[in-house]
Order: structure tokens, then C-alpha cells, then sequence
């Protein structure tokens, strides 16, 4: 299987806008939690037994606001990122190729198009770069999954997927659409070769408060256990001061931290 990671450039207003709309954490604070993140997936992908593909947005497919905030250019960044994840022989296998498309789904649906149709790939999981918790257990699981049906899905927080995998393209368009995981279900249920549909284990993403705040508690009940992993996220988590309220919602203590 291919492991495609969709990753944007880690810039100020680019990644986990909706955090900062709707949670104490600012711009600055968002992009440390999202290069956190891509970290732990991008190791965890490349522990799995799939070949490693970061997809990338390059200013093209960025908005003007955030291409203006971002700093060098989008192809560097994530290559950086990358590189600072993985050991340097492990980073060498990794594959970069940009993203096409005007909106997401779009996207997404030209490079698995691209890699089952061109490539002649056996299968294709795109893997979302905002779920930390997700480790080579569930990424392997998958892959074994997709030998029995044509299309595997990862159910995420408030009806998003994290992973979607696939051995025979669907129609992508608007695939994404609100709630993905019941769209591209749906997708796959009207594809003319009748496509069987399977399930990876359900895992948040930080991408939402709600999966934020469960990140932070599972990362906070594996340490109890002594299971801490996602060792990038939780040092991210500390050292930004973020909790878990009574009322279930993100709370953030006193830090040095300036962000």
C-alpha cells in the first residue's frame, strides 16, 4: 500500500484555522500543534509496511493570505518537516509530489487516481496529517483489510475520515463533503462495480476541538499507563499548557510559552 499523507506547508492561518476560531490557541500555537502532529504520522507511515508519499500544497492550491504569512516556499517547508521527523535514511524513501486540484476532494481524488490508475499500485491510503494517535498497528490493519475490500475507511471526529484506502478509484467529486466518512460510504456504495466497503478503528483528529480534546486525554491515559508514544504531540501538548475542562472543552494553563 501507498501512504499518502496530504500535508500543507505549517504556516500562520493555513493549518487548524478552525482551532484558532474557536478554541484559546493562536496562530503561532496552531502551527506547533500541527507540525507535532505531522510528525508522529508521518513516523508512524513510515513505520507501517506502505511506501511513504507526502503530498503536498504548493502556492497554487494555497490562499493568497496564507502564502503571504508563509515563509520561503511550500515544497521546502514540508521537505523540512519531513526531514526533521525521520532519520536521514528513512527520509530518502519518502516521495514528494504536489497536490493538483481547486478544492480538497479534488485533490485527493487526482492522486489516488493518479497511483492506482498510472502507477498500477495495488492500493492507495491517504492518510490524514492531524491524527497523532494513529500508529503502524492501525496503518498495517488497514492494508490487510483492503486485500478483502476494495475501499477502507477510518472513522474520525464529528463524522470526519482519517484514512481512507482504496484498490479501485471512486468518483471523488465533493467526496469530502460534510460528514466525509458518510459521503465517501456513500461514494462507494453507488460505484458501478459495486464496491465492497470495510472499517479501520475510529481515531480523533486535532483538527477539532472535540478531537483535540481527546487526543489530549488519551495521549494523558497512555502515560498513566506507562504507553506514552506520540512522543512529538504530547511534548507539543506540555509545553503549549493544554488540558481537558470539566466541561469538556480545551482549556489552556500559564505557561512560559509566548504563543
Amino acid at each position: 500500500m501507498i501512504v499518502v499523507v496530504p500535508v500543507d506547508p505549517p504556516w500562520p492561518g493555513l493549518v487548524l484555522p478552525s482551532l484558532v476560531e474557536s478554541t484559546p490557541l493562536s496562530e503561532s500555537a496552531a502551527v506547533t500543534l500541527y507540525e507535532a502532529a505531522v510528525t508522529d504520522v508521518v513516523r508512524a507511515a513510515e513505520q507501517s509496511g506502505g511506501d511513504v508519499l507526502l503530498n503536498y500544497r504548493d502556492e497554487e492550491t494555497i490562499p493568497d493570505a496564507a502564502a503571504e504569512a508563509g515563509t520561503g516556499d511550500a515544497e521546502t517547508a514540508v521537505r523540512e518537516l519531513a526531514a526533521a521527523a525521520l532519520e536521514p535514511t528513512d527520509a530518502e524513501t519518502v516521495r514528494f509530489e504536489r497536490q493538483v486540484g481547486s478544492t480538497h476532494a479534488a485533490r485527493i481524488g487526482n492522486t489516488v487516481t493518479h497511483l492506482l490508475e498510472r502507477d498500477q499500485a495495488d492500493a492507495v491510503g491517504v492518510l490524514e496529517p492531524t491524527v497523532p494517535l494513529v500508529a503502524r498497528t492501525e496503518l498495517d490493519g488497514a492494508a490487510m483489510s483492503l486485500r478483502r475490500h476494495d475501499v477502507v475507511l477510518g472513522p474520525s471526529s464529528n463524522g470526519r475520515a482519517y484514512f481512507a484506502g482504496f484498490t479501485e478509484p471512486i468518483d471523488f467529486t465533493d467526496a469530502y463533503e460534510t460528514p466525509a466518512v458518510s459521503t465517501l460510504a456513500k461514494r462507494t456504495a453507488a460505484a458501478e462495480a459495486d464496491l465492497k466497503l470495510g472499517f479501520a478503528p475510529m481515531l480523533p483528529t486535532i483538527a477539532t476541538e472535540s478531537g483535540l480534546c481527546a487526543t489530549i486525554a488519551t495521549l494523558e491515559a497512555r502515560q498513566q499507563a506507562g504507553r506514552p508514544g506520540t512522543d512529538t504531540m504530547a511534548a507539543a501538548v506540555a509545553e503549549l499548557g493544554l488540558t481537558v475542562g470539566p466541561d469538556e472543552t480545551l482549556e489552556r494553563t500559564e505557561t512560559d510559552n509566548p504563543f
